[in-house]
């Protein structure tokens, strides 16, 4: 009798083991196997930025001479790297991270305004433009280029010049031709200039600062990465915005709702998953970007990357103690946004739900 009880003992406890107690419960050998999983695959990722945190704790002899992993038990704990990073050269840590907070804000919130907007406007609105009329503005505006940048004429009265032309010769010869383009070519076009690599154009867009005395200046800086940075809005965006059903702004629009209120106060709030991840995705490149920021900032817009290039490249070379205080330094702020926006991207997933 006590034999046949301890048997059914064990099926029972096996069947705790590996059968889930409820509908849409996991058993306990999965969870724990699930659990471990993912436990092990966090210490991969977070094991890095540990490394960084250690580092930037280690002199000169701990770090040549390590591996060391804890701090007091392999090696005695030091703060001369952020004395470097805070104390030596605070003047030029704090201008620069000051700088990259608010060239990387700023341009990231025109770079989600505009870009929104023209996404919303490709989803929703057919377009067709005349061919000719897009050749007529590309061609004046080589012109205008080629006279300013080669002949010295003032770029006002170029502009000017242009514009008068293209209007005579859009309501001229526009009409003559019937070949158009589509919504479909305009995206493309749009995604086309981010393809292009920022080294081409990086000399042109320096002459026009410098022609326009803004270079070394936090406008410069900004409104080139937002103009960098919006086909990548125009082009994420106008994917979410395809995939709101367009029978919720009609029926707004038959209760007298304009388009931009539609555009504000229902399609942006069902927009919020692709709104954070494109806010966040923006931030990033913006706060990373380095080319530009080499050649379009000297000393008073000076952002953290050509700060970091400009340590590595000094007398006393990579001290990677500083280096790591830096580089922690310098993922807090879009650590912070990730968690900001972390909310949003969760009941972005959750619009749409039925529930049974």
């Amino acid at each position: 009798m006590s034999t046949a009880s301890n048997g059914g003992g064990q099926v029972v406890y096996r069947r705790g083991l590996f059968e889930p107690p409820a509908i849409g419960e996991m058993a306990t050998a999965t969870k724990v196997v699930l659990y471990a999983a993912l436990v092990f695959w966090a210490a991969i990722v977070l094991f890095p930025i540990y490394w960084l945190i250690i580092t930037s704790f280690k002199d000169a002899a701990a770090v040549n001479g390590g591996p060391f992993f804890i701090p007091f038990v392999d090696y005695e704990p030091t703060m001369q790297a952020w004395r470097d990073l805070f104390i030596v050269d605070y003047e030029d840590t704090l201008r620069a991270y000051f700088n990259s907070i608010v060239i990387a804000l700023v341009s990231t919130a025109l770079s989600v305004l505009i870009g929104s907007m023209a996404a919303y406007a490709l989803s929703r609105v057919q377009y067709a433009p005349n061919l000719i009329t897009i050749l007529f503005f590309v061609l004046l505006l080589i012109l205008t280029v080629v006279a300013v940048g080669v002949f010295g004429i003032d770029w006002r009265l170029a502009v000017a010049v242009a514009v008068a032309l293209f209007f005579f010769l859009a309501r001229a010869v526009g009409r003559l031709y019937e070949a158009r383009l589509g919504n479909g070519d305009i995206l493309f076009w749009i995604i086309s200039q981010r393809i292009l690599a920022p080294v081409v154009v990086v000399v042109p867009i320096y002459m026009m600062f410098q022609s326009a005395h803004m270079l070394d200046t936090h406008a410069a800086l900004i409104i080139t990465y937002a103009v960098v940075n919006m086909p990548i809005v125009v082009w994420l965006m106008y994917d979410f915005f395809k995939s709101i059903p367009i029978d919720l702004e009609e029926s707004a629009q038959l209760d007298g709702a304009t388009m931009a209120f539609t555009f504000r106060d229902i399609v942006l709030p069902l927009s919020r998953a692709g709104l954070a991840a494109t806010t966040l995705l923006v931030m990033i490149l913006a706060w990373n970007e380095y080319l530009l920021a080499l050649f379009l900032s000297t000393s008073r817009a000076q952002t953290m990357p050509i700060l970091v290039a400009a340590m590595n490249a000094g007398e006393r070379g990579i001290l990677w103690w500083t280096m790591s205080a830096v580089i922690i330094v310098m993922i807090i702020p879009v650590v912070v946004l990730a968690v900001l926006l972390q909310k949003y991207i969760s009941k972005g997933l959750l619009v749409g739900a039925i529930k049974g």
